[in-house]
């Protein structure tokens, strides 16, 4: 099996439960601002709320949108959805949120003891598209900051993944050529083809068993098999 000097790990959705944390970001804000005057219905506020915010994610990947549209689109369009047009509600919505969401601490199965046990064997670096502020709260609210070498966010690389841009950006981070690092990621588009395009070996983190359209170097479920390839 190839020897590998650095291991590259995406956050969220491989290490940090985005579903789990925003929804229980989202209810607290359901709860502030009292929403359930406009929509009885909790889940169904999440809802929209979910379905613009991945639209929106990928508009912002592919430089579509930047970070402040991003932030407000998403709760003005879950305003809109049930009936209440505020722009000013949904710039609060969007600030609480950012300050409010990367405190939750829900990761994905193994995430913890996994990159404890890796980051005795490689230097370990994260390579995120999410916004600075909010990646490095995520990271030491939720303990595995210190697991890490550094941080690469899109913001400071200047190009979002899946550019060749960021991880040239991450490489030179780590002192080591494309070779000699491996991608872990969720994303089939931004981790996997990606780090395919700087030339980087790829782990693919595909645990409801989605069908590969995408070449990766290998692929898990879970993400305690990674133990068995490093």
């Amino acid at each position: 099996m190839k020897r590998y000097d650095c291991l590259l790990f995406d956050l969220d959705r491989t290490l940090w439960d985005v579903e789990r944390n925003q929804k229980e970001a989202l209810r607290v804000l359901y709860d502030r601002y009292r929403l359930e005057r406009f929509c009885p219905d909790f889940d169904d506020c999440f809802g929209y709320y979910e379905t613009s915010n991945a639209r929106l994610w990928e508009e912002y990947r592919d430089g579509k949108v930047n970070r402040e549209t991003l932030r407000n689109a998403r709760f003005e369009e879950m305003l809109a959805a049930i009936g209440v047009y505020d722009t000013e509600l949904a710039r609060r919505l969007g600030d609480d949120y950012v300050r409010l969401a990367p405190t939750f601490t829900n990761l994905i199965p193994y995430a913890e003891k996994v990159v404890r046990e890796l980051s005795g064997r490689y230097p370990l670096y994260v390579v995120t598209n999410g916004f600075r502020e909010t990646q490095y709260i995520k990271l030491k609210e939720c303990g595995l900051y210190r697991y890490f070498r550094g941080v690469v966010c899109s913001e400071e690389a200047g190009a979002n993944k899946p550019s060749p841009v960021i991880f040239g950006y991450a490489l030179r981070a780590a002192g080591v050529g494309a070779d000699e690092a491996v991608m872990i990621g969720d994303d089939p588009q931004t981790d996997i083809l990606g780090a395919s395009n700087a030339g980087i070996d790829s782990v693919w983190f595909n645990p409801f068993g989605e069908v590969r359209e995408i070449d990766a170097t290998y692929e898990v479920s879970a993400l305690s098999e990674l133990l068995g390839i490093f």
